[in-house]
């Protein structure tokens, strides 16, 4: 069984009502990113951190997965599929795929501030006072800028591993995540689907870009590995 990896970042949820990371004037939500995901602004300002993550979890409790997440976990059913994502979100579980890494973290969950092993599914809003088992208080599970990304080595080992790269919704320009590209083998079909795709395209042999939404692109390249 062939095996297919995927990277996923916001372009693929954006169809869900879930906005992508950073809007055209560089803010997230009206907030500059350093203040809402940083080590230095969940110390300058935690319960602006934790409304911050409070309002994105209601949203996303309330969003759906769109038909772009249907058609990956459906791939399943004739290939080995694994999920990279950069998203924070659960939809590509809510559709039904069963092995995702999430590289920076997952808005559904909360840790201690002092031990990273101590995680939490957490559905509810998070508060000054809510503590993990050793006593410390939950924070986001949430990579933060300048922050390490722990599942980074799982990610690139699985790349290594792919028959075939997809890669949704992702402008390419965040790191750590935009490497991944570098460790696939030789030659491999890499289909590209974004919008505005950003990528060289001189500097792959077998790649086929899809300049459209998640999901019409996504349904082009099912009927394609069909």
């Amino acid at each position: 069984m062939k095996k297919i990896v995927v990277l996923t970042g916001a372009g693929m949820s954006a169809e869900s009502g879930l906005k992508t990371f950073r809007d055209a004037d560089g803010l997230w939500e009206g907030h500059d990113v350093m203040e809402v995901a940083s080590p230095q602004g969940w110390y300058a300002n935690k319960n602006l951190v934790l409304d911050f993550y409070n309002q994105r979890r209601k949203q996303l409790l309330g969003a759906q997965p769109n038909k772009a997440h249907t058609y990956i976990a459906a791939l399943e059913k004739k290939y080995e599929v694994s999920i990279i994502t950069q998203n924070v979100d659960d939809l590509h579980e809510r559709a039904g795929s069963t092995d995702i890494i999430h590289l920076h973290g997952e808005l559904r969950k909360v840790r201690s501030v002092n031990n990273e092993e101590l995680v939490y599914q957490w559905d509810e809003e998070l508060n000054l006072g809510d503590l993990a088992d050793d006593g410390c208080q939950l924070r986001p599970h949430i990579v933060w800028f300048g922050e390490a990304v722990p599942l980074l080595d799982k990610a690139i080992e699985i790349t290594k591993k792919a028959d075939i790269l997809v890669i949704i919704g992702t402008s390419m320009q965040v790191y750590p995540a935009a490497s991944l590209i570098h460790y696939i083998k030789a030659a491999i079909p890499i289909y590209f689907i974004d919008p505005n795709p950003n990528i060289l395209t001189n500097s792959y042999d077998n790649l086929t870009i899809f300049s459209e939404k998640a999901s019409i692109g996504v349904e082009k390249l099912v009927k394609i590995l069909k």
